[in-house]
């Protein structure tokens, strides 16, 4: 079940396409590394009850919501504004030098910074839990075998990413996916605020 949820594209896949297109597989790489730190710490924060408290709290919940929002449509509007303004290869180089700096914390802030995320782990992951014992440890092995799940994911898709790297690093075919990457970064931000908790 596990397998099947990480496969769904999400925030996460979308950040992870632009980064590899963008700075290459070490971006890619560097993105997937910055959502399993972060899901390490949604594990952590499920496992000590933090989780629950933002889940349950409405105004935590919301400034989670609204943040995470904000974000994803930051990122999707300064990809389609690159896009835009595309300058000469030189430059082009530099920029790719700077975001390859940021991909770990894109990767990191879209994933830790999305309340469905911690919704996740305290309504799925606690079915498979008997609540007559401790929970502690079978909750953060549990997490630490998403995050790991997640990772084996993301490296194929990344890896696959590169294997035509030829064909998606056309400049036309790169125009049209950073241009639906940056549409879809927005789509996703704005369908985040308008969830209800």
């Amino acid at each position: 079940m596990c397998i099947l949820l990480i496969l769904l594209p999400g925030p996460d896949t979308a950040i992870a396409t632009k980064n590899t297109l963008a700075v290459g597989r070490t971006g890619g790489f560097k993105t997937i590394f910055g959502t399993c730190c972060a899901l390490l710490i949604h594990t952590l924060a499920a496992v000590v009850g933090l989780s629950a408290i933002i889940v349950k709290s409405a105004l935590l919940f919301s400034v989670f919501k609204y943040v995470g929002a904000v974000y994803l449509v930051y990122l999707g509007i300064k990809t389609l504004w690159a896009l835009r303004h595309k300058k000469a290869a030189t430059e082009m180089k530099a920029e790719s030098k700077y975001e390859g700096k940021s991909c770990f914390k894109q990767g990191f802030l879209t994933n830790l910074l999305n309340p469905k995320v911690a919704v996740f782990f305290l309504t799925f992951l606690p079915q498979f839990v008997d609540s007559g014992s401790q929970t502690f440890i079978p909750f953060l092995i549990m997490g630490i075998t998403y995050s790991i799940l997640t990772a084996i994911w993301f490296l194929f898709y990344i890896y696959l990413l590169n294997q035509i790297s030829a064909f998606m690093k056309r400049p036309k075919t790169q125009s049209v996916m950073e241009g639906a990457t940056g549409t879809i970064l927005i789509g996703f931000g704005i369908k985040l605020a308008l969830e209800k908790a």
